[in-house]
């Protein structure tokens, strides 16, 4: 079995911090989201992972490598524009040959990995197997209506009125019955070889398609909340470390990790919480549920709930919660009156000031 894991797509909803950088390299708990679904994968026992990429190709690239630091071998497969998940499948057809292979979503997070469900497959191999959970709104998903018996009826994509309030997680498994199915459906309205089509096409020839509903934790990172869901989900299970340096004048709360070569200095830190390597707290207080990467700065602030990315700089910037901060930010509060908010902000940005 093989695995194709989509990382292109332009991570819209994540604007600004997607003009600079791919989405699936938005750091969770200091490593990005991506890594964890290669991790699972390769959990699983699939070693063999096609990354399908666009535009943030190379930064993919850099990144992952040539796989073997996850124990796996990746091959990186051009998407020239994301046309569609089914797209991806006609795009790799010649390096998924006649293998079965597990579809991984490269921006989705699933807690407890996928190794059941592809023991399950590999057991029964029906030609398709599809992960459910229920949402509270369908109309931005994928949807699956399923029989009293559990059995697929139909599938639709982000319906205006949703036959069930049950979603399409970004896992699908398959066997080469699939790709029959990509080369028969048309684009959707959006222009896209939509997979939940080629899911129906399936359905409509008589082909088996199995339904797995999760009630466990799942994320589709697409935007910033669901970013900070998921930095809360994971730092909820580390263990709490110290390698880089803590002064007696400072105070570890619950679990905190700080990394090697991370400075605190009569700080106060509540976890979980995580502070990267090379970072310095100062005179500061982060709050639980809180990631701070490599190389950042925080002094004369107070950090909650928030993600902060790479050579970060907070300084006496009052309190930052539920906030996502991209690389190289500098917040810094006004040294005098008046009293005012100065801003330099990139397209698509979003700010929530209190007055």
């Amino acid at each position: 079995m093989k695995a194709l894991v989509l990382a292109g797509g332009t991570g819209s909803r994540l604007r600004p911090i997607t003009h600079t950088a791919a989405k699936q390299l938005v750091p969770v708990a200091n490593k990005p989201v991506l890594f964890y679904g290669i991790e699972s994968l390769v959990a699983a026992g699939v070693t063999e992972i096609g990354i399908v990429v666009g535009d943030t190709a190379e930064e993919i690239r850099a990144a992952v490598g040539d796989g073997a630091r996850f124990g796996a071998e990746v091959t990186y497969l051009r998407q020239e524009r994301p046309l569609g998940l089914a797209h991806a499948v006609l795009v790799a057809r010649e390096w998924l040959g006649d293998d079965d292979f597990v579809m991984y979503l490269g921006d989705n997070f699933v807690v407890g990995g996928i190794s059941g469900l592809v023991a399950d497959f590999r057991e029964h191999r029906p030609e398709a197997g599809i992960l459910l959970t229920k949402v509270s709104d369908p109309t931005v998903f994928g949807v699956a209506e399923l029989a009293a018996d559990g059995g697929v009826l139909s599938l639709q994509e982000k319906p205006s009125q949703p036959r069930s309030d049950l979603a399409l997680v970004g896992v699908y498994l398959f066997t080469p019955a699939v790709h029959e199915a990509v080369r028969a459906i048309e684009p959707s309205d959006r222009g896209e070889l939509e997979i939940t089509d080629a899911l129906q096409w399936l359905l409509d020839h008589e082909h088996a398609v199995q339904a797995t509903v999760i009630t466990g934790y799942w994320k589709d990172t697409g935007n910033v909340l669901d970013m900070l869901e998921v930095n809360r989900s994971v730092l909820d299970t580390l263990d709490g470390t110290v390698a880089g340096s803590v002064d007696a004048e400072s105070q570890l709360v619950g679990r905190v990790r700080v990394e090697e070569g991370a400075r605190v200095e009569r700080s106060r830190i509540v976890g979980p919480a995580v502070i990267g390597a090379g970072s310095v707290v100062r005179d500061s207080y982060i709050g639980p549920s809180t990631s701070v990467a490599g190389g950042c700065l925080i002094e004369g602030s107070e950090v909650e709930f928030s993600i902060v990315l790479d050579g970060c700089r907070i300084d006496r910037a009052g309190r930052i919660e539920g906030s996502l901060l991209g690389r190289t930010v500098h917040v810094t509060g006004a040294p005098r009156a008046p009293r005012a908010h100065r801003l330099v902000l990139g397209d698509h940005s979003r700010v929530h000031l209190t007055t």
